[in-house]
This record gives structure tokens, C-alpha cells and sequence, in this order.
């Protein structure tokens, strides 16, 4: 597998009420010349999230020992701007396996897809409703049911569907890239192309 499957996540989440947060505020250019997925989550949101001199700012929720989970909560147009990979990887390296917002920069989408990353794409109504449930109560815990695509805030016990690419479903289900999928399937293809004729 080329990262763990996601069926069901129930967790706290981190708050960042932020519209159109890009991929240059997720990991900023000059950390992109690693090019293996390891150790970027040591600067998701580096300008956010620290001084000039390296030392943490108090006020940023990634420093705030109140918040913590599994899951990120942004707002409108989540991972807008360049179409840089790293933006994911820095996400998944960092803990968080699914983003939730109520719009996704199309790129950033497939690239967390990709990964093992699931992004939720809620209302505008949905999305305040868990803010406001977060504020209230920073241990507010969703769940994350892929396989039944739905989004729920539990305390609240009210939910949303999500809709998701079919292909991207199992992959996610199963912990696949694209290369492990085509791994799955090899004996299928193999006999494709010997009843195929030249």
C-alpha cells in the first residue's frame, strides 16, 4: 500500500476559518526541493506558523495545544494557486488524513487524493455550523465515513454527503496509488493483451 486505507475517522479538528488559502501558504516555495514526501509537515504553514527567527507564534492553531485531531477544517477555496504536490504531502506529513472546506482548488484535490488525504467538500451552512461547534468545544469530534460518503458532527448529530470520484473511493478504501492499482489488477491486464490481438 502506498499509504493507510481510509474507510471511517472519527477525530477532533483543527479550526482555520481562512478563505483562499494557497499552496505557497501551505508550504512555502523555498521548502520544495526535497523530493521525497518525508519531513514537510515540519513546515506546513511556516510563515503562519513561525517568526523570521524560528520560533513559534503563539496566536497561529497549529500552536495552540487546545486543537489538535486528525483532520483539518478550512475555509472557502482551499488550496487555490500553484499546482505544487508538496501542498498535500506537507498536509499528510504533518498528521492530517482528511481536509474539510466548502471549496477545493482542483489540483490541490487530486493531489491529496492521491496521497491518502481525503478532502470533504461540505456547505457553506455545514462548514459554520462545525466552526461554531469547534468553538464552543475544541474536543468537537466528526466523523468521516468514505464508504457511506457522509460527513457528521457528532455532537450535534447532523450530517452531509460528500461526493467523491468513484476510482479515487477505492483507491482511498484500499490505500492505492495509481501504481498499487494497476499492481491489483495485473493478471487482468495480462489477459487483456493476450486476447488481444496485435
Amino acid at each position: 500500500m502506498a499509504y493507510d486505507s481510509f474507510k471511517t475517522l472519527t477525530s477532533s479538528a483543527v479550526p482555520l476559518p481562512i478563505e483562499n488559502v494557497d499552496t505557497d501558504q501551505i508550504i512555502p516555495a523555498r521548502f520544495l526541493k526535497a523530493t521525497e514526501r518525508i519531513g514537510f509537515g515540519d513546515n506546513l504553514f511556516r510563515d503562519w506558523r513561525y517568526n523570521q527567527d524560528g520560533s513559534p507564534k503563539s496566536e497561529f492553531v497549529l500552536n495552540n495545544s487546545t486543537y489538535s485531531g486528525k483532520i483539518l477544517v478550512g475555509g472557502h477555496n482551499f488550496g487555490s494557486g500553484s499546482s505544487r504536490e508538496h501542498a498535500a504531502w506537507a498536509i499528510y506529513d504533518y498528521g492530517f488524513r482528511c481536509v474539510v472546506s466548502s471549496f477545493f482548488a482542483d489540483i490541490f484535490r487530486g493531489n491529496c487524493l492521491n496521497i491518502g488525504v481525503l478532502p470533504v467538500q461540505v456547505s457553506e451552512t455545514f462548514l459554520a455550523q462545525i466552526f461554531e461547534a469547534i468553538e464552543k468545544n475544541p474536543n468537537t469530534s466528526l466523523t468521516i465515513d468514505l464508504l457511506n460518503q457522509k460527513i457528521s458532527l457528532d455532537a450535534m448529530g447532523i450530517s452531509e454527503s460528500f461526493d467523491i470520484n468513484k476510482y479515487k473511493k477505492e483507491n482511498m478504501l484500499n490505500g492505492y496509488d495509481d501504481i498499487d492499482y494497476l499492481s491489483n489488477i495485473k493478471s487482468e491486464i495480462q489477459q487483456f493483451a493476450s486476447n488481444t490481438p496485435l
